[in-house]
């Protein structure tokens, strides 16, 4: 079992508060709810409705508020910007950054992003060869990677979260503490670190999780949880 493992005293860090990506988004797109630019033929740009990006175009930014964002295998675009709705993002496609509030975003085969692919309640999907430069983030729904290469970190509250190998993560893990004010359930996040699956960085988890890492797994330092060996291809259930 190739494993870097740091057992330390769990001491709950101080993290300074992030903008909410809810109102982000809404700042991004007022522009776009004050003029509906889906109506001067610019359909990359929406107040209500799905956008739609085809291959061959220049790159332009696509935004939507009530809708999803589809981008075709080998587009382009410098930013994917929705509230209420999920981001495709093609096999081979490129983009500057992937954010919505509401939605699920998929990262394809081959595709890259520059900077992050951020939601708050929805999954996160990289498919084979799937490359996000910045981090990889949300607070409510699944993150998985098949293969795939992320290189500042993955970060959720209440996510599952599965690495599936080959997959190569730079700036660890974290799962931040849930707000006192709001509520998840008694749910415990599954975390998953496949056979030959690479996190470099601190794992640092600020409460409860199942840490599965395979004996053929190669991680950093854990803070805030005991690692759960597991040998074959999936750890055990439950």
């Amino acid at each position: 079992m190739t494993q870097v493992i740091e057992q330390r005293r769990y001491r709950p860090g101080r993290i300074e508060p992030r903008r909410s990506l809810a109102f982000v988004l809404l700042g991004t797109l007022v522009a776009v709810s004050g003029c509906d630019r889906g109506d001067d033929g610019n359909e990359t740009q929406k107040i209500n409705g799905s956008v739609h990006v085809a291959a061959g175009k220049a790159p332009s930014s696509a935004e939507t508020v009530n809708g999803g964002i589809d981008i075709d295998d080998n587009a382009a675009v410098t930013a994917a910007n929705t509230v209420n709705g999920g981001i495709h993002l093609g096999a081979h496609a490129t983009a500057d950054a992937l954010n919505t509030v509401n939605g699920n975003i998929t990262v394809g085969a081959g595709a890259h992003v520059a900077k992050g692919a951020e939601t708050v309640n929805g999954g996160l999907t990289l498919r084979d060869g799937a490359e996000v430069l910045g981090t990889l983030g949300n607070v409510n729904g699944k993150i998985e990677l098949a293969a795939a290469h992320v290189a500042g970190g993955i970060k959720t509250t209440n996510g599952d979260i599965t690495i599936h190998g080959p997959s190569h993560i730079e700036g660890g893990i974290l799962v931040q503490r849930t707000n006192s004010f709001i509520h998840f359930g008694n749910s415990v996040p599954r975390i998953e670190i496949g056979p030959g699956a690479t996190v470099q960085g601190n794992l640092r988890f600020e409460r409860e999780v199942k840490l599965y890492v395979s004996d053929k797994a190669t991680i950093g330092p854990v803070t805030g949880a005991t690692p759960i060996p597991f040998t074959g291809d999936t750890p055990p259930a439950g």
